[in-house]
């Protein structure tokens, strides 16, 4: 599946425009950075409801290229240029991170394996 799909499927909003064509196959929904940082694999989509640039961090951290914040929320100014500067598309959704999720995994999105420390 392509950005450009899940663009469709959630009605996205753009806000940092990225590459629509990007090839996406596992997506993380998360509030806890340190979840994303320990669980998250490369060329996934991150959900979140944070809007602060260390979301950006995180993501740039472990390879992720796009963010999409849940619930209409807007990131603060911040968090949008360093999403330019570090080339993370930045999207919004109007739909709850239980709901977006639930959207990607009906259309074939798979989320991501998690690995126990145990």
């Amino acid at each position: 599946m392509t950005i450009q799909d899940i663009e469709e499927l959630l009605d996205l909003k753009t806000i940092v425009e990225g590459d629509s064509s990007l090839e996406v196959k596992t997506a993380c929904g998360a509030d806890l950075m340190s979840d994303v940082l320990a669980f998250s694999t490369r060329k996934t989509v991150l959900l979140t409801g944070l809007t602060n640039p260390q979301v950006v961090r995180t993501a740039e951290m472990v390879d992720i290229r796009v963010i999409i914040f849940v619930r209409d929320k807007n990131p603060e100014k911040k968090t949008v240029e360093l999403a330019r500067q570090k080339n993370i598309a930045l999207y919004r959704a109007s739909d709850s991170l239980f709901a977006c999720c639930g959207i990607l995994y009906q259309a074939g999105v798979q989320p991501e394996k998690i690995k126990s420390f145990y």
